[in-house]
């Protein structure tokens, strides 16, 4: 299980509002650039959001089979199937505490070749229904990044302003080495 039902109910009327789950847009062009360095074929966008902004900035110069999942978007909740990259953008931070081992390890099982991963480390600019963050889980980069590093080999780290980073990280199960 990754959400308690109540969280993705809370998920669904966020995502709703129309303004929620929209930061992946900003990312289109570096994932572009990795889809078309690894000539990936099969993305997976864990945490699509209901606009699927990654898909308006998406501009690979290859066909990709794009594969949209999001708890709080029902089009869009069934299990998703590995893919040989996953995009998790600004989607760990808004986890719960309680399940965000099982999703990273999910993501880790999803993973075929490369996961691009950005996560805020602060305060969102929504609550929900309850009062609290949209951002569940607020902790600097040098606790996130162990528990990523657990699951996968980082290969780029990047600030991209403060609060706010994303890695690149291959699956620790994937051979690169060169015999």
């Amino acid at each position: 299980m990754y959400c308690t039902p109540e969280y993705a109910k809370q998920q669904e009327k966020l995502h709703k509002t129309g303004s929620y789950g929209v930061t992946a847009h900003q990312y289109g062009e570096t994932v572009s650039k990795i889809v078309d360095k690894l000539e990936i074929d099969h993305l997976l966008d864990y945490g699509c959001g209901r606009n699927l902004s990654l898909t308006d900035t998406l501009k690979p110069e290859r066909d990709l089979r794009y594969q949209g999942y999001d708890i709080g978007v029902p089009e869009c909740a069934e299990d998703p199937v590995p893919a040989q990259m996953v995009t998790c953008i600004d989607v760990l931070e808004h986890i719960e505490p309680e399940f965000l081992e099982d999703v990273l390890d999910h993501l880790e099982e999803l993973t075929e070749v490369v996961l691009f991963a950005s996560i805020h480390t602060g305060a969102a600019g929504k609550t929900l229904d309850d009062g609290r963050n949209a951002h569940l889980t607020q902790q600097p980069y040098t606790w996130w990044l162990p528990k990523i590093w657990e699951r996968f080999e980082i290969q780029t780290y990047q600030q991209v302003r403060p609060g706010e980073f994303f890695v690149i990280a291959h699956n620790q199960a994937l051979d690169l080495s060169i015999s």
